[in-house]
């Protein structure tokens, strides 16, 4: 298939714009007459510090971070955050956690490695198809932070509010960071998996108080530790220069399109696509509640998996890629981040009313 034909809905990594693609593709043997491609260049080098430094700075615009925190351009992904945290912040004490989701169960198993961990919530019963609202929230008096993540991905549900607690907010913002306006002052530390909205697999953005930073464990590594990284600058050892190349790219496509805000209403105009097809249909049944629904991760299936598996084929043979769900709820997931055209959301629907018709 040619790329003009093809629609990619993958979780992560995911789609990128092909106006990115392009830039990168231009620039990847001489980047700017450097005579090398960034992938070569030395991370201490002027040509890559500016493409660093314009990185965080566009972050910190589009974003509206305040200048009470620091932004870091980390490896290990989104797991590697989960004991990063629990020893930076936790470091002995108690921090609540919601768990909705999968990722979030883990964040909190590891978490109980460095600290006490309260499970604020828990939507496993329902097989995390919903958002606890702010009053089932269990709230502890004394807790450093509350941890929650903002948008579950294998289930297709997000939170469309910041919880009102008296302790700093952490978050995982991996999936829908970039896509709506954010009060970073609120939170003790958001961090965000690139490979979603931002960049490719392989870079890690952590946005973190600078007043919460240095109270680690003392067995807490160099390169998991706040601190070190803050005073390094991300830079105590070589960074995924690629990938901060690649987010730089990233954040200019983002406030040519309108910034954070152009982003929101785009992400609403595509989910709208597909869940008015799920509000209406006899044939498929929807994951997560209406109010708690994902506009970055559509989930549903035909409550059989043969029927599942045809349309997975069907969509596929049509340019639809990456339609099939995790494997932990079955049916099909319809990844829409930032870079999916309204076009692809578009087609998708189409192709679930064309696919409902045949075979109700």
């Amino acid at each position: 298939m040619k790329r003009e034909d093809v629609f990619n809905f993958a979780a992560g990594p995911s789609a990128m714009p092909r106006s990115v693609l392009e830039k990168a593709a231009a620039e990847l043997l001489n980047y700017r007459g450097t005579g090398m491609s960034v992938m070569e260049m030395s991370h201490r080098s002027a040509a890559f510090r500016e493409i660093f430094d314009t990185a965080k700075a566009s972050l910190r615009e589009l974003l509206n971070v305040p200048d009470s925190h620091e932004i870091l351009l980390l490896q290990g992904g989104a797991t590697l955050q989960f004991a990063a945290i629990g020893m930076n912040l936790l470091a002995g004490g108690a921090a609540d956690y919601a768990v909705t989701g999968r990722f979030s169960a883990r964040a909190a198993e590891e978490a109980k490695k460095y600290g006490t961990v309260r499970i604020a919530a828990d939507t496993s019963s329902t097989g995390h198809d919903r958002i606890p609202k702010q009053d089932e929230l269990s709230l502890s008096p004394n807790a450093k932070y509350f941890y929650y993540c903002a948008n579950n991905t294998i289930y297709g549900t997000e939170w469309h509010y910041d919880p009102e607690t008296a302790c700093p907010l952490v978050c995982d913002m991996s999936s829908d960071i970039l896509t709506r306006p954010v009060d970073f002052s609120r939170f003790a530390l958001v961090y965000a998996g690139a490979q979603k909205n931002m960049a490719p697999a392989g870079l890690t953005v952590v946005i973190v108080d600078r007043s919460l930073v240095g109270g680690e464990l003392p067995c807490t590594p160099e390169i998991m530790s706040y601190k070190v990284m803050a005073e390094t600058d991300s830079m105590l050892n070589t960074p995924p220069c690629w990938c901060i190349y690649m987010l730089s790219l990233m954040l200019d496509w983002v406030r040519e399109n309108g910034g954070v805000a152009g982003m929101d209403e785009r992400k609403r105009e595509r989910a709208a696509l597909l869940y008015d097809v799920l509000d209406s249909s006899r044939l498929y049944l929807p994951h997560a509640r209406r109010e708690d629904r994902s506009f970055m991760n559509v989930t549903f299936s035909t409550g059989k998996k043969e029927l599942d598996a045809e349309f997975v084929a069907g969509a596929a043979q049509r340019g639809l890629l990456s339609v099939k769900g995790h494997k932990v709820t079955g049916g099909m997931r319809a990844s829409l981040y930032n870079a999916m055209p309204l076009e692809g959301a578009r087609k998708l629907a189409d192709y679930m009313r064309e696919f409902e018709a045949e075979h109700v």
